[in-house]
Parts: structure tokens; C-alpha cells; sequence
């Protein structure tokens, strides 16, 4: 790597709206606040719910014979 050409990385603060901090790289040296975290975001957690619009999901079982 060319000497002088690369932004300098600092380490900041990320805080999500859950209450979760957790530190990272960044080039902008600011401290984040983010709304959705891996603590909280419903597909990590398990939380996450299939939504059946017109009965799909069923209609897809039926089709192919989802046993």
C-alpha cells in the first residue's frame, strides 16, 4: 500500500436503540446510532414471523407437496 493515501481508522462507539454497545473501525471517527441491532433484529433473535398474505404458503404446500 502507497504511505499517506489511506484514511486514518479510529475506533468508535455503536449504540443501538435497544440499550446494545458494541466498538468497530471506522474512517469517519464518529460515534453511530443505529435502530436495529443483532440483539434485537427479529431474524437473529428467532422472533421472526412468516406472513401468510392469501394464504401463499399454504397454496405453495399444496402445490408441491410439502410433507
Amino acid at each position: 500500500m502507497k504511505p499517506e493515501i489511506h484514511p486514518e481508522y479510529k475506533q468508535i462507539t455503536v449504540t443501538c436503540s435497544c440499550g446494545n454497545t458494541f466498538e468497530t473501525g471506522s474512517t469517519s471517527g464518529r460515534d453511530l446510532g443505529i435502530e436495529v441491532c443483532s440483539s434485537c433484529h427479529p431474524f437473529y433473535t428467532g422472533k421472526q414471523k412468516v406472513m401468510d398474505t392469501a394464504g401463499q404458503v399454504d397454496k405453495f404446500r399444496r402445490r408441491y407437496g410439502a410433507k
